[in-house]
Protein backbone atom coordinates (compact mmCIF):
# COMPACT_ATOMS: atom_id res chain seq x y z
CA UNK A 1 0.00 0.00 0.00
CA UNK A 2 1.66 3.21 -1.16
CA UNK A 3 0.71 6.85 -1.04
CA UNK A 4 1.15 9.57 -3.63
CA UNK A 5 2.23 13.06 -2.58
CA UNK A 6 -1.36 14.26 -3.04
CA UNK A 7 -3.01 11.64 -0.81
CA UNK A 8 -5.05 13.20 1.99
CA UNK A 9 -2.99 12.52 5.11
CA UNK A 10 -4.63 15.23 7.24
CA UNK A 11 -8.12 16.39 8.12
CA UNK A 12 -8.28 18.90 5.26
CA UNK A 13 -6.47 19.35 1.96
CA UNK A 14 -3.02 20.86 1.57
CA UNK A 15 -1.03 20.58 -1.64
CA UNK A 16 2.19 19.73 0.24
CA UNK A 17 0.77 17.55 3.02
CA UNK A 18 1.68 14.25 1.36
CA UNK A 19 5.18 15.46 0.55
CA UNK A 20 5.72 16.71 4.12
CA UNK A 21 4.46 13.41 5.57
CA UNK A 22 7.05 11.62 3.45
CA UNK A 23 9.81 13.93 4.66
CA UNK A 24 8.92 13.33 8.32
CA UNK A 25 8.75 9.58 7.80
CA UNK A 26 12.12 9.53 6.01
CA UNK A 27 13.70 11.54 8.81
CA UNK A 28 12.31 9.19 11.46
CA UNK A 29 13.58 6.24 9.46
CA UNK A 30 17.12 7.60 9.50
CA UNK A 31 16.99 7.98 13.29
CA UNK A 32 15.91 4.38 13.96
CA UNK A 33 18.74 1.85 14.46
CA UNK A 34 18.37 -1.25 12.32
CA UNK A 35 18.35 -3.57 15.36
CA UNK A 36 15.23 -1.90 16.76
CA UNK A 37 13.26 -2.90 13.67
CA UNK A 38 13.06 -6.49 14.89
CA UNK A 39 10.65 -5.28 17.58
CA UNK A 40 7.58 -3.04 17.79
CA UNK A 41 6.91 0.58 16.84
CA UNK A 42 4.05 2.81 18.00
CA UNK A 43 3.10 5.89 15.98
CA UNK A 44 1.06 8.32 18.10
CA UNK A 45 -1.25 10.40 15.92
CA UNK A 46 -0.77 8.13 12.91
CA UNK A 47 -3.43 10.03 10.94
CA UNK A 48 -6.18 8.93 8.58
CA UNK A 49 -3.60 7.47 6.22
CA UNK A 50 -0.78 5.93 8.33
CA UNK A 51 1.96 6.57 5.78
CA UNK A 52 4.81 6.23 8.28
CA UNK A 53 3.67 2.81 9.50
CA UNK A 54 2.92 1.49 6.02
CA UNK A 55 6.35 2.44 4.75
CA UNK A 56 8.62 1.56 7.67
CA UNK A 57 10.03 -1.91 8.28
CA UNK A 58 9.24 -3.41 11.70
CA UNK A 59 8.21 -6.79 13.05
CA UNK A 60 4.98 -5.27 14.45
CA UNK A 61 3.56 -1.80 13.87
CA UNK A 62 0.92 0.01 15.94
CA UNK A 63 -0.81 3.32 15.44
CA UNK A 64 -3.27 5.36 17.47
CA UNK A 65 -5.30 8.39 16.46
CA UNK A 66 -8.47 10.05 17.70
CA UNK A 67 -9.76 10.83 14.20
CA UNK A 68 -9.96 7.33 12.74
CA UNK A 69 -12.31 4.32 12.83
CA UNK A 70 -10.61 1.02 13.60
CA UNK A 71 -12.83 -0.95 11.23
CA UNK A 72 -11.42 0.98 8.27
CA UNK A 73 -7.95 -0.44 8.92
CA UNK A 74 -8.62 -4.14 9.53
CA UNK A 75 -6.97 -5.11 6.24
CA UNK A 76 -3.65 -3.67 7.45
CA UNK A 77 -3.38 -6.46 10.02
CA UNK A 78 -2.15 -8.72 7.20
CA UNK A 79 0.97 -6.52 7.18
CA UNK A 80 1.29 -6.59 11.00
CA UNK A 81 -0.10 -3.04 11.26
CA UNK A 82 -2.60 -2.57 14.08
CA UNK A 83 -4.55 0.70 14.24
CA UNK A 84 -6.56 1.76 17.28
CA UNK A 85 -8.90 4.68 17.89
CA UNK A 86 -7.52 6.47 20.92
CA UNK A 87 -7.47 10.08 22.13
CA UNK A 88 -4.28 10.71 24.09
CA UNK A 89 -5.82 13.82 25.67
CA UNK A 90 -8.72 12.00 27.32
CA UNK A 91 -6.67 11.29 30.43
CA UNK A 92 -6.31 7.54 30.13
CA UNK A 93 -3.03 5.69 29.81
CA UNK A 94 -1.82 4.46 26.46
CA UNK A 95 -3.51 1.06 25.91
CA UNK A 96 -0.26 -0.90 26.04
CA UNK A 97 1.85 -2.67 28.66
CA UNK A 98 4.98 -1.24 30.25
CA UNK A 99 8.20 -1.69 28.25
CA UNK A 100 6.28 -2.80 25.14
CA UNK A 101 7.81 -0.79 22.28
CA UNK A 102 11.28 -0.49 20.82
CA UNK A 103 10.38 2.81 19.15
CA UNK A 104 7.64 5.39 19.68
CA UNK A 105 7.12 8.19 17.15
CA UNK A 106 5.06 11.37 17.40
CA UNK A 107 5.42 13.17 14.08
CA UNK A 108 3.80 16.63 13.81
CA UNK A 109 1.60 15.86 16.82
CA UNK A 110 3.09 17.68 19.84
CA UNK A 111 1.88 21.08 18.66
CA UNK A 112 -1.73 19.79 18.56
CA UNK A 113 -1.80 18.73 22.22
CA UNK A 114 -3.15 21.01 24.94
CA UNK A 115 -0.08 22.03 26.98
CA UNK A 116 -1.68 20.84 30.23
CA UNK A 117 -1.64 17.24 28.89
CA UNK A 118 1.88 17.13 27.47
CA UNK A 119 3.81 16.10 30.60
CA UNK A 120 1.40 13.25 31.37
CA UNK A 121 1.57 11.96 27.80
CA UNK A 122 5.37 12.04 27.73
CA UNK A 123 5.46 10.18 31.04
CA UNK A 124 3.33 7.48 29.45
CA UNK A 125 5.54 7.33 26.37
CA UNK A 126 8.46 6.67 28.71
CA UNK A 127 6.44 3.92 30.42
CA UNK A 128 5.65 1.97 27.24
CA UNK A 129 9.19 2.22 25.85
CA UNK A 130 11.61 -0.63 26.49
CA UNK A 131 15.00 0.10 28.02
CA UNK A 132 17.20 1.43 25.20
CA UNK A 133 14.01 2.22 23.24
CA UNK A 134 13.87 5.44 21.23
CA UNK A 135 11.24 8.18 21.19
CA UNK A 136 11.23 10.36 18.06
CA UNK A 137 9.15 13.50 17.66
CA UNK A 138 8.94 16.35 15.17
CA UNK A 139 7.32 19.75 15.61
CA UNK A 140 7.56 23.19 13.99
CA UNK A 141 9.50 25.81 16.00
CA UNK A 142 7.86 29.07 17.14
CA UNK A 143 9.36 31.19 14.35
CA UNK A 144 7.36 29.31 11.69
CA UNK A 145 3.92 30.41 12.93
CA UNK A 146 3.43 33.25 10.44
CA UNK A 147 4.89 31.29 7.54
CA UNK A 148 2.57 28.33 8.21
CA UNK A 149 -0.47 30.62 8.23
CA UNK A 150 0.59 32.06 4.89
CA UNK A 151 1.12 28.57 3.48
CA UNK A 152 -2.32 27.51 4.75
CA UNK A 153 -3.88 30.55 3.07
CA UNK A 154 -2.25 29.52 -0.20
CA UNK A 155 -3.58 25.95 0.14
CA UNK A 156 -0.12 24.46 0.56
CA UNK A 157 -0.80 23.01 4.02
CA UNK A 158 -3.99 22.07 5.81
CA UNK A 159 -5.88 25.05 7.26
CA UNK A 160 -7.59 22.73 9.74
CA UNK A 161 -4.30 21.38 11.05
CA UNK A 162 -2.63 24.80 11.38
CA UNK A 163 -5.61 26.29 13.23
CA UNK A 164 -5.49 23.31 15.59
CA UNK A 165 -1.99 24.17 16.86
CA UNK A 166 -2.11 24.59 20.66
CA UNK A 167 1.48 25.57 21.46
CA UNK A 168 4.97 25.91 20.01
CA UNK A 169 8.23 24.44 21.27
CA UNK A 170 11.91 25.26 21.12
CA UNK A 171 14.37 22.38 21.56
CA UNK A 172 15.29 23.48 25.08
CA UNK A 173 11.64 23.35 26.15
CA UNK A 174 11.18 19.88 24.67
CA UNK A 175 14.33 18.58 26.37
CA UNK A 176 13.15 19.90 29.73
CA UNK A 177 9.81 18.12 29.30
CA UNK A 178 11.57 14.90 28.32
CA UNK A 179 13.83 15.07 31.38
CA UNK A 180 10.80 15.46 33.62
CA UNK A 181 9.33 12.35 31.96
CA UNK A 182 12.42 10.31 32.84
CA UNK A 183 14.74 10.65 29.84
CA UNK A 184 18.35 11.57 30.60
CA UNK A 185 19.66 14.78 29.04
CA UNK A 186 22.73 13.08 27.54
CA UNK A 187 20.46 10.57 25.79
CA UNK A 188 18.55 13.31 23.90
CA UNK A 189 19.56 14.57 20.46
CA UNK A 190 17.88 17.18 18.29
CA UNK A 191 18.26 19.06 15.04
CA UNK A 192 16.36 20.87 12.29
CA UNK A 193 15.10 19.90 8.85
CA UNK A 194 13.08 21.44 6.02
CA UNK A 195 15.14 24.64 6.05
CA UNK A 196 14.77 25.07 9.82
CA UNK A 197 10.97 24.88 9.51
CA UNK A 198 10.85 21.74 11.67
CA UNK A 199 12.59 20.35 14.74
CA UNK A 200 13.40 16.70 15.27
CA UNK A 201 14.16 15.20 18.69
CA UNK A 202 15.30 11.64 19.44
CA UNK A 203 15.41 10.50 23.07
CA UNK A 204 16.75 7.12 24.17
CA UNK A 205 15.43 5.50 27.32
CA UNK A 206 18.42 4.52 29.46
CA UNK A 207 18.85 0.80 30.04
CA UNK A 208 18.43 -0.74 33.48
Amino acid sequence: MKMSDNHHVTRSYGLLEGFLAKRRACLAGRLIPEGHRRGRILDIGCGIHPYHLINTGFFEKYGIDKTIREKDYVSLKDDNIFIKTFNIEDGGKLPFDNDYFDVVTMLAVLEHIEPSHVSRILNDVFRVLKNDGIFILTTPPPWTDRMLLIMAGLGLVSVTEIKDHKDTYRPEKIITLLQKAGFEREKVRYGYFELFMNIWVAAKKAGA
